[in-house]
């Protein structure tokens, strides 16, 4: 009777009979990447710093390493694929560019360019092929907004589009690319922090927005949201904290039933400082940072770590099971559950 009691009052962890594990794919690559695409269960393409672009055609068995000609030294902090030869990339910091192959990789053409000394492009979401929007930190109070309507090849600016300015000290995060999430139909979630923390909506491709409040660790100009995930129009989640303060979890991830309206508190909450999340089914989550891995299995109301090795990002595939991790040193990882 007391070992039904004990179960009964961990649950749902130390009972629940599925399990995790994680398996080292490469990790020799001198580069920190935080871009992450995955494609398939096979096809997988990361992007990062020092110009470099990897992908996977057989679920990571075997890496090919590329550099963009011309652009060896950016910092690529996101990358959206759409199959072995396609993919768009974009990275942080002045000048801003993106890019995008046809071919593999074996080429890539420009398809913006941005010398202005405050642009810093933070993510990058697709809602379908065609259709893009990325987001940038602030100019002159203005969230920097592009898009796209045909596959990347050109970009529009529709920042005029988000009529709220921005707080002094409010920004964004580009450690994981997923500070913002597009779901189909034209609907767009952007989360900012900072001093100030919101969520800035679109249900309509970015042409009209709301803004909502998020409650999670702000205040300074290392807190905030940095990885948000949405299951449909309604669940959602997103993680974050302090990156200086890596294993403190004061208030680092929150969950939301109503779209980004309001916020609340799981009732166990994720063992430190997170940068990526995703959810695996309705049920399942996982979430990333440099000070670990954690896991929900009630749909983010508690969480259990299951590993301390840093990562930026975690992806799981488009289509198929295939859950990938990204990190510094070239790290990545697969998930086995």
């Amino acid at each position: 009777m007391k070992k039904i009691i004990w179960c009964l009052l961990m649950a749902p962890f130390f009972c629940d009979a599925q399990t995790f594990s994680l398996k080292a794919l490469t990790e020799n690559t001198k580069t920190s990447l935080r871009g992450l695409s995955v494609v398939t269960d096979k096809v997988v393409w990361v992007s990062g710093s020092n110009g470099s672009v990897g992908k996977t055609l057989d679920g990571g068995a075997t890496w090919q390493w590329i550099k963009p000609k011309g652009y060896e030294k950016l910092d690529f902090r996101d990358i959206e694929a759409f199959n072995e030869k396609e993919a768009v990339v974009v990275n942080a910091g002045s000048p801003a560019y993106i890019l995008k192959t046809v071919d593999g990789g074996e080429s890539w053409t420009e398809s913006y360019k941005n010398v202005d000394t405050a642009i810093f492009l933070d993510g990058l979401g697709f809602w379908d092929k065609n259709k893009a929007i990325i987001f940038g930190d602030p100019i002159s109070n203005k969230m920097q907004l592009l898009k796209t309507i045909d596959a990347g090849k050109s970009w529009l600016n529709i920042s005029d589009n988000l009529k709220f300015p921005l707080a002094k000290g409010e920004a964004a995060f580009a450690a994981s690319g997923t500070t913002v999430k597009t779901l189909p139909g034209g609907k767009v979630w952007i989360s900012s922090g900072g001093t100030v923390s919101n969520i800035y909506y679109s249900g309509d491709y970015g042409l009209n927005w709301q803004v909502f409040k998020c409650q999670i660790w702000q205040g300074e100009n290392s807190t905030g949201p940095f990885g948000m995930d949405f299951y449909d129009a309604k669940n959602g989640v997103v993680v974050g904290g302090n990156y200086v303060k890596d294993k403190e979890n004061s208030n680092n991830v929150l969950l939301t039933a109503d779209g980004g309206k309001t916020w609340t508190k799981p009732e166990s909450p994720v063992l430190g400082y997170r940068s990526g999340v995703t959810y695996l089914d309705k049920n399942t989550l996982i979430a990333t940072g440099t000070s670990g891995t954690d896991i929900s299995t009630d749909g983010g109301k508690n969480w259990k770590h299951i590993s301390d090795i840093s990562f930026n990002s975690v992806q799981k595939s488009k289509k198929g099971n295939l859950v990938v991790f990204a990190g510094n040193k070239g790290f990545i990882y697969r998930l086995f559950y």
